[in-house]
Order: C-alpha cells, then sequence, then structure tokens
C-alpha cells in the first residue's frame, strides 16, 4: 500500500492554492495532485514526501486532511491495461470505491485503486500485477 494525502476542502476561490502554499511553506514537496469536485467541496488526492506530516501541518492550518492507504499498480502505458485490471478486480469480487491513472516518463501507466475490503493487494500481486511501493510512487523522505 502507499500513503495519499486526502484534503477536504470547501468550494471557494483561493483554497487550493492556500492548501498548496501551506504544504510549500512547510518544505513538503507534492510529485502528483488530483482534484474531485462537487458544487460545495473538492477532495483534493496528493502524492508527497511526507504524508503524515502533510496531514498533520495541514491540520494545524484548519483544513481537514487524512492520509488514505490505496494501491498504485504498475502497468504497459497501452490501450486495455487498465480494463485488464479492473476486470480482473471485478471478478474477483473487489469493490473499487474511486480510482485514477497518470503515466510516467519512463513510459509505463500508474494505477491508483482505493479498494473496499482486506486482501485486494495480495490477489493482485498474486495474479501478476505489479504493486508499487511508496518508493516507486512518490520521493519518500528519508527522516
Amino acid at each position: 500500500m502507499i500513503s495519499q494525502l486526502t484534503v477536504f476542502l470547501t468550494n471557494e476561490k483561493g483554497r487550493l492554492a492556500a492548501a498548496c502554499r501551506t504544504l510549500s511553506e512547510a518544505g513538503i514537496n507534492m510529485q502528483a495532485l488530483f482534484v474531485a469536485d462537487t458544487a460545495d467541496f473538492g477532495i483534493v488526492r496528493i502524492f508527497c514526501d511526507t504524508p503524515r506530516r502533510a496531514a498533520a501541518v495541514l491540520a494545524e492550518a484548519n483544513f481537514r486532511a487524512t492520509v488514505t492507504p490505496v494501491i498504485a499498480v504498475s502497468v504497459a502505458d497501452e490501450p486495455g491495461t487498465l480494463a485488464s485490471l479492473l476486470e480482473f478486480c471485478n471478478e474477483a469480487s473487489m469493490n473499487i470505491e474511486y480510482g485514477y491513472c497518470f503515466s510516467t516518463a519512463a513510459g509505463a501507466a500508474i494505477d491508483v485503486l482505493k479498494i473496499a475490503g482486506e486482501g485486494a493487494e495480495a490477489a493482485l500481486a498474486e495474479a501478476g500485477f505489479k504493486i508499487l511501493s511508496p518508493e516507486e510512487v512518490y520521493v519518500v523522505d528519508p527522516s
């Protein structure tokens, strides 16, 4: 599993910028950021070097932030790989709460999945899917 920083923001002008500035001023480096929004609030998912520290820093600044365990799967960056992964999850009766994907400079795609319940990571690995460690997804602070 990897740790994803999840931030809940009211849908107000400047809130995303303020959260990012708060992390920046604390010396926290973000490698990836994804935003989902509704009319009233946004959910920001961030990969950063120190997710637990980032959550604490944001909480001190009156943001709602948590660390969420997710699974990162590396697949070839080509048509059909995500479909194959999701079909496996469906056949294994995995409940995917949400997911998103991004490509890397190395020509791979990373599919990030939040799957309800236990055992999904082991089942995926056993089926031959490449599960990524935190160090393979984002730069981890050694301290």
